[in-house]
């Protein structure tokens, strides 16, 4: 092959490569928008355990958050699904403000339940980053001449002065803390000391009424 045909041969393949390239950035587009959650436009289960798995994985300094809305069955009831949606999206939007103002990522279970991750100075820092999302989440939600009310109950984990444990158990964790501040009216509660043998169903307390399972797959 002669110094014409090598340059006529990248000419071709040019416009060929350059079009499969496209092709493959279309392709992961759609598939990363497929994983998003359509109604609040954060990442679904899948996609958020991609992102907390690399957190939980690359940071020494990281907490892991399950949240859930209290009162928002009454919302519903009250005002209508529309409103229900209405108060889903206001709480993604300002889960996900919180956690990526703390260099994490935030995404939605399903039903009224959240997660996300945050990086945090030290355990001694978490309690005034949660008591600023507890604030945040209460803040009534504007919809047409209405203001809509909800509470939260977080539960949270982290791993620093604790030996490092895999990303569902550390879920497992914060879900269950979360599930004690629900029994207590609600707020945010830290879970501390060693990881109980309990019954757990992909993560959660087997039982549990009005629950998605976390992520089961999860490292």
């Amino acid at each position: 092959m002669n110094a014409f045909d090598v340059l006529s041969a990248g000419a071709t393949a040019g416009p060929l490569v350059a079009g499969w390239s496209a092709h493959m950035l279309w392709m992961r587009q759609r598939l990363t928008r497929a994983r998003m959650d359509a109604l609040t436009g954060l990442p679904g289960r899948d996609l958020f355990t991609h992102f907390a798995r690399r957190d939980w994985r690359s940071r020494d300094s990281v907490a892991v958050l399950v949240v859930d809305l209290d009162g928002f069955k009454a919302v519903n009831d009250r005002h209508g699904h529309a409103a229900g949606d209405a108060v889903l999206v206001e709480a993604g939007r300002r889960l996900r403000r919180w956690s990526a103002s703390l260099d994490g990522s935030a995404g939605r279970l399903g039903g009224d339940e959240f997660t996300a991750t945050a990086r945090i100075e030290s355990p001694a820092y978490l309690p005034r980053h949660l008591r600023d999302l507890e604030a945040v989440l209460r803040e009534p939600v504007a919809f047409r001449d209405t203001e809509l009310l909800v509470r939260a109950s977080i539960g949270a984990f982290t791993h620093i002065g604790l030996p490092r444990v895999e990303l569902s158990r550390a879920l497992r964790r914060a879900d269950e803390a979360m599930y004690a501040a629900k029994r207590d009216g609600g707020g945010w509660r830290i879970a501390e000391g060693p990881i109980p043998q309990m019954t757990t169903t992909n993560g959660r307390r087997t039982g549990r009424p009005g629950t998605t399972p976390l992520p089961g797959g999860a490292r």
